[in-house]
């Protein structure tokens, strides 16, 4: 069995893939990696460096050797589609001011027993 060690790039310590053969495809190790680390491909991709000579393997059919050790990257995907979060400060609304600001003072809430309508 061959292996891999990676890490990602604000990661302190290193993971392994074990695979057969001599070397593995980039495209089977960024697979391979993102199945481990249970990543979704349809949010981002991985860069993958090696991580003694600083370079980036592009090719997805680049053959990586076996016992190398690479670092990893998450890049957003170009073409994805939004996803349905929170509204951002971007949203036309977002600093629109309430047509009717709310001020009370805390004792007069203590005073009345009924707080909705306050």
């Amino acid at each position: 069995m061959a292996c891999i060690h990676f890490k990602f790039k604000n990661s302190l310590d290193y993971d392994s893939i074990t695979f057969d053969g001599l070397h593995i495809a980039l495209r089977d190790l960024k697979r391979m990696i993102m199945n481990r680390k249970k990543l979704r491909d349809t949010d981002d991709d991985l860069q993958i460096i090696n991580a003694i000579t600083k370079k980036a393997y592009t090719n997805e059919d680049e053959m990586i050797p076996k016992n190398s050790s690479v670092i990893v990257a998450r890049i957003p995907v170009t073409n994805a589609a939004p996803r349905n979060g929170p509204k951002t400060l971007n949203h036309p609304n977002a600093y629109k001011e309430d047509p009717k600001p709310v001020c009370i003072n805390l004792w007069y809430c203590i005073s009345h027993a009924n707080l909705i309508s306050v």
